[in-house]
Order: structure tokens, then C-alpha cells, then sequence
């Protein structure tokens, strides 16, 4: 990572342990000699290295190439002249766009809804040609929408839980019909580390979610409910995607992800979902963690 500010966000606030266990390569994903210096020595490389805002990527979609595809090819080019034994690379939901048959598998067709879910798409093809091409041991995991501690104010569930922390009742939101299958940080990390494990995955894509479907409204309305709190909501324009772009259903059909790797999530159904919001509520109306994110303004 590189920036002007001198921070590795939120790994400063990590305790002084784990800072100690952790090397911190100060580079850029799009610089191919850097990520070819940054993997040496490496045996398994979890590429995370993404754009990730959808309406940023309305604004700025070259930026997205850049990053997104350009990033993918710099980490495979590196991984094949090194030898990396595993590479598991990021995918996304949303490479699916609307939900054409439910719960979606991973054989469910691809479409590019928005300019971030076509630069997935195309990162994603770029990993499985080198797969198939060069043999290059690459995994694909897919994630449904996590969520927890940290996530960043641009997502939806911290938007809501800091708007109401900071005091706000009229939630100003974005569409609340949509559906989504949230997966709570701790399941989808324990399925990047069985993906790695996995020899089978290795030229494939395995979906990780909770396997459950609600709505952006229900959500919303069950933290206010875990908060105590008394809410309406506002549409905000702002935060509207394009109709067209509007991805409106996503499930998660998570039998590859149990039947190969054995990973079952522990935060699935409504019950799972609320306890994963109590902690993530939890996580982010600590003050000195609340104070790091702006609820009266709009990120893109």
C-alpha cells in the first residue's frame, strides 16, 4: 500500500503484536515491478487489491481497468514467472447482476451492470485464462456482501448504523427493494483460508455467503431495532443507482463452497444476521471507532 499520509489505516490500530507480525510493502498493484518485488518469496498470494465503490465507478470507470484488470494481470504475470504455488483472487457478486434463477450457483451467467462488475468480470476471465493457459494455480472465491468491523463508510450497513449512532432518525438511503445475502467478515475470511487449502478449487470459482436473502429495507430496519432506535427512511437520489445498473437480487448458492471445502457459514438466517450486525453494531458505536467515519455526508 502507498499513500501520501503516511498511514496504513486501519493496521495503525492494530495492537502492537500483531504489528510486529505483519511487513508492510508501501506499492501500488498497478506498478508491475512492485507486485513482482512485493511476491517474492511468497507461496500463497491473496489478491484483494481492488476498486471496490460501485457509484465511484459511474464517475470514474477508467480507473477501474486500471486497478481492477490491469492490477489481476500484473499479480498473475508475477505469480507465473515466480512460482507461486497458490494464488486466490477476489471476485464479487455482482459479476451476476440481477439474480436470473435463485439461489445463483456458480454457473449462473455473468453480467456487467455497472463499469466495477464488468472490470470484475474481466478480471476474473483474465485469472482462469492463465489457469488454463500457463497452469498458474489460481483460485477464484466469490463473496456475497460482507460486512463487520472496519468496513468502510461507502457500504450500506455501515451507512445505516452511523446515522443512527450519530443520532440521525430519518435515514437517508438509497433503494431499499433490493435483496442481498450478507456474509459477516468472520465466515468469508474462513473461506479465503479454505480456498487456499483446497487443491480442488484450483482453476475454479466457489461462491461464500450466508445463503440467506433480505431486503436493503429489512436490513435496515432490523439494526434500528438492535439499536433501540425509531427510524424512518428517505430515498436519497444520490445514492440511486441507474435503473438499469440496479442489481436487485442476489442469493448465494453455497453447496460447492460446503460440499468441497466443508465450510458451513456460522452466521446464516436471520438469527446468524443478527448476530453478526450485534457485533459489527458493537465494533462501530465505539467512540474513538465512530469518530472515523462522516454519517452527515455521502461517499462515493
Amino acid at each position: 500500500m502507498y499513500n501520501a499520509f503516511n498511514s496504513w489505516g486501519w493496521l495503525d490500530r492494530c495492537d502492537a503484536t500483531t504489528r510486529e507480525a505483519i511487513e508492510v510493502f508501501a506499492g501500488d498493484v498497478r506498478d508491475p515491478y512492485g507486485v513482482k518485488q512485493a511476491m517474492q518469496g511468497c507461496d500463497v498470494v491473496f489478491h484483494l487489491a481492488a476498486l471496490i465503490a460501485i457509484p465511484y465507478s459511474y464517475h470514474s470507470p477508467e480507473t477501474y481497468v486500471d486497478t481492477n484488470i490491469k492490477g489481476t494481470l500484473n499479480i498473475l504475470q508475477a505469480a507465473r514467472e515466480l512460482g507461486i504455488e497458490r494464488v486466490v483472487h477476489t471476485s464479487t457478486s455482482e459479476v451476476y447482476g440481477t439474480a436470473i434463477t435463485v439461489p445463483i450457483d456458480e454457473s449462473h451467467p455473468l453480467q456487467g451492470q455497472s463499469p466495477y462488475s464488468a472490470s470484475k468480470i474481466g478480471a476474473d476471465q483474465l485469472a482462469l485464462s492463465f489457469h488454463r493457459s500457463f497452469s498458474t494455480p489460481v483460485s477464484l472465491i466469490r463473496p456475497f456482501n460482507t460486512y463487520g468491523p472496519r468496513q468502510s463508510a461507502r457500504a450500506v450497513i455501515p451507512t445505516i448504523i452511523t446515522q443512527i449512532a450519530a443520532g440521525t432518525r430519518r435515514l437517508r438511503l438509497g433503494a431499499l427493494y433490493p435483496t442481498r445475502d450478507f456474509s459477516y467478515v468472520d465466515d468469508t475470511v474462513a473461506g479465503f483460508i479454505r480456498v487456499a487449502e483446497c487443491d480442488d478449487a484450483v482453476g475454479q470459482v466457489i461462491n461464500v455467503g450466508s445463503g440467506f436473502e433480505v431486503s436493503i429495507g429489512e436490513t435496515a430496519q432490523l439494526i434500528a431495532d438492535l439499536m433501540g432506535a425509531e427510524v424512518t427512511f428517505e430515498i436519497d437520489e444520490q445514492r440511486l443507482r441507474p435503473a438499469r445498473s440496479e442489481v436487485e437480487r442476489l442469493w448465494a448458492d453455497t453447496t460447492r463452497a460446503e460440499s468441497w471445502l466443508g465450510h458451513v457459514p456460522e452466521y446464516s438466517g436471520m438469527a446468524g444476521l443478527s448476530r453478526g450486525l450485534e457485533k459489527t453494531i458493537d465494533w462501530f458505536i465505539w467512540p474513538d471507532n465512530l469518530s472515523h467515519y462522516k454519517s452527515h455526508q455521502y461517499n462515493l
